[in-house]
């Protein structure tokens, strides 16, 4: 599995034979592409069509963040895996809507179950009673939810079974991060309110981009999703499969981060555009994401060591399988 190179600084983006070179006011520096599967991009950087045109020979996908560090879209190339017959069944499966039920309320179940794990390895890390109570609390809440995942009738009923759960879960991490400097005090996005919300928000946005990286390199078409409305939206599968994740890769590197002080207030700035981490807090947090991503668990079913990266492509690899008739999907859970 190749290497994500993360582009912080502004520069341009250029082909010299097989080899990808950055050209920056740092110097020039050279990846090979063999070893590259994407590049997310948060500086200015300038391409041509050339480069672009490399890129697609190469099956190289570019993420793009504006300066806020938002996401802002993606170069996908020429999908070189689609198969017609994992299509039609994807819409199939779209367009039934028992099936799709079937797969929406597996992606919720995977979600909170992951939401429960990350909740237990907290709370058997707390001393102080009243923060493992909360802890605790959020997990009975989260359960409760958990139990009434059958009881929806529709993809609708089941998004908002979804966001209660997750207002539950979000309700104990000022309990999790012992820092009154990020306080929670409930989600807000697009201006993030506070420094945790900021992190929430540009930790979410490489998750869904690592899995979309990841939905490439298998049959299944991005556009077609179960969960999420498949609308306009360029891409909507890999919100799905980025909501059983979200809580072991996103939400334990950033209790990490905080909780080992490596990130300080010092890197977030208040702006027009609300809270936003400074080049510097990016740079910490794209570390720590890769770290994680490159972190490997012992697989319960394959007898070996695979990475949290192989992890996501394994997933939509089930569900490729599922909507073929092969396989009944069940979401990935975390065994802590």
């Amino acid at each position: 599995m190749g290497r994500t190179l993360y582009l912080l600084s502004s520069g341009e983006l250029k082909r010299k034979d097989n080899t990808i070179v950055v050209e920056s006011e740092t110097g020039w520096r050279f990846v090979p592409v063999e070893t590259t599967d994407e590049i997310l991009v948060f500086g200015e950087v300038t391409l041509n069509k050339r480069f672009l045109e490399f890129a697609t020979t190469a099956q190289l996908i570019l993420h793009f963040f504006n300066h806020y560090g938002y996401y802002q879209g993606t170069y996908y190339p020429r999908e070189h895996l689609n198969a017609g017959a994992v299509v039609v069944a994807q819409v199939k499966a779209y367009l039934d809507g028992a099936e799709r039920l079937v797969l929406a309320r597996r992606f919720v179940d995977g979600a909170t179950s992951n939401m429960e794990k990350v909740l237990a390895y907290y709370a058997n890390r707390k001393e102080i009673p009243e923060r493992r109570e909360c802890i605790d609390e959020a997990a009975a809440e989260l359960r409760r939810f958990r139990e009434r995942l059958e009881d929806a009738e529709d993809v609708a009923q089941l998004m908002a079974f979804e966001g209660n759960a997750r207002d539950a879960y979000y309700g104990a991490f000022d309990a999790i991060v012992e820092d009154e400097r990020f306080l929670f005090g409930g989600r807000s996005r697009r201006p993030p309110g506070n420094r945790m919300n900021a992190l929430i928000s540009f930790c979410n946005s490489l998750c869904y981009v690592a899995v979309l990286s990841q939905i490439y390199r298998t049959h299944l078409d991005p556009r077609i999703a179960y969960l999420h409305e498949t609308n306009f939206r360029r891409f909507s599968l890999n919100l799905d499969l980025a909501e059983i994740f979200k809580p072991i890769l996103v939400d334990r590197v950033i209790f990490s981060l905080l909780n080992r002080k490596a990130l300080q207030p010092k890197h977030f700035s208040t702006s027009g555009e609300g809270v936003l981490l400074t080049d510097a807090g990016r740079e910490i947090v794209l570390k720590t994401w890769e770290e994680r991503l490159q972190g490997t668990i012992d697989h319960p079913t394959l007898n070996r060591k695979v990475s949290y990266r192989t992890l996501l492509r394994m997933e939509a690899y089930k569900l490729e399988k599922h909507i073929l008739g092969d396989r009944p999907y069940e979401p990935f859970v975390s065994r802590w």
